[in-house]
């Protein structure tokens, strides 16, 4: 194995790299420029996130610390690189510091969402560690929530008017898709719609934005933005049905979230969405299941039964069904782009998202 694809290794273990994203591993170059990218955005998330005030600063850095996949980051430097000759010559590949801020960004305004969800959804752990407002309060979480947005967005005032742009467009949508999941959906809404447009808010938006700017800043002509952009908007779709799915099915160590946690909090889920579903379609089954889903689940016994009983219902193969066809979407999307090591990493990022266990 090559040096360099050994630092990816030893920064896969830190930032916790996508298997996605094992197809860069044969281009020494362009592993060697995203490592070395990422370990500077990490640090510049460190910078971003200091604080001389002691409380502000523990709080701020409390889920940075606590790790993560960093996939937006990672997609916004890899779709800076559609663009870059270097790539498909296999010669020395740089990222501009423009990309890496910009990558930074994202992450940050990612990391500020986390704390409100959080917030929102009364969740206990984040990450496998208690959540910012269990280990101080509501307000300080919020706040804390807050000034890594206002940090966010002074990152991106450097970036230009176009950036700008879209980085506030994207931050309407996080609020609007918090804003729908919390009053739930219209009397004359479908339920599964409504759940879908929630993700594409809350979820896809800031994924589609990702990796849109990082092609923006690679330099990529607008058909390829505009690829990128849906793209994003598919897996981010893919990536949080996965997420939603994976709650019910996966164990905690590989989840770092108590398995069931959506039923607990009573967050109308994809699996949830589709059980109710068969059950008005007359499936006894699934009757019996939302018995259990719709009952108490104050104890881990009342909550791990109603987990089951979704479990093993089929609406879980069709759930999957639904989101690998997400992901489907978000390969059709770069088929127009020249294949590249960049464009099969994507694809096979697409694959990962929807075949992973935590």
């Amino acid at each position: 194995m090559s040096s360099a694809t050994d630092d990816a290794a030893g920064l896969a273990a830190t930032l916790s790299l996508p298997p996605g994203f094992d197809a860069l591993e044969e281009h020494e170059q362009l592993v060697s420029a995203l490592v070395d990218s990422l370990s500077v955005i990490e640090d510049e998330l460190a910078a971003a996130l200091t604080n001389a005030d002691r409380l502000a600063d523990d709080v701020s850095r409390h889920l940075l610390d606590a790790g993560g996949k960093r996939v937006r980051p990672l997609l916004t430097v890899l779709a800076s690189l559609l663009a870059d000759p270097n790539v498909a010559a296999g010669t020395t590949v740089e990222i501009s510091s423009q990309v890496r801020r910009v990558a930074t960004v994202m992450e940050l305004t990612h990391l500020a969402t986390l704390y409100h969800d959080d917030v929102m959804d009364e969740a206990e752990l984040r990450r496998g560690a208690p959540t910012a407002h269990r280990q101080w309060s509501n307000l300080v979480a919020i706040l804390a929530g807050d000034l890594i947005f206002a940090r966010a967005s002074l990152g991106m005032s450097e970036m230009g008017y176009d950036s700008i742009k879209v980085h506030a467009e994207t931050f309407e949508a996080l609020v609007m898709g918090q804003l729908w999941e919390t009053v739930g959906p219209q009397d004359d809404e479908d339920p599964l719609a409504h759940y879908l447009k929630v993700i594409n808010g809350k979820t896809a938006s800031l994924i589609s934005a990702s990796a849109g700017l990082g092609a923006l800043h690679g330099g990529s002509d607008k058909t390829t933005i505009e690829i990128m952009k849906a793209y994003g908007d598919y897996v981010g779709m893919a990536f949080q049905l996965a997420d939603d799915i994976i709650d019910l099915t996966a164990e905690q160590a590989n989840s770092g979230k108590i398995p069931g946690t959506d039923l607990r909090e009573r967050v109308a889920t994809l699996p949830v969405l589709l059980l109710r579903q068969s059950a008005q379609n007359g499936d006894d089954d699934a009757v019996a299941a939302l018995e259990l889903v719709d009952g108490p689940l104050e104890t881990d016994e009342q909550l791990d039964a109603a987990v089951q009983a979704v479990k093993s219902h089929p609406v879980i193969d069709e759930a999957w069904s639904l989101t690998r066809a997400w992901a489907a979407r978000a390969k059709q999307a770069l088929e127009p782009l020249e294949p590249t090591p960049v464009t099969e990493a994507l694809a096979q990022f697409a694959d990962y998202v929807v075949h992973r266990n935590g």
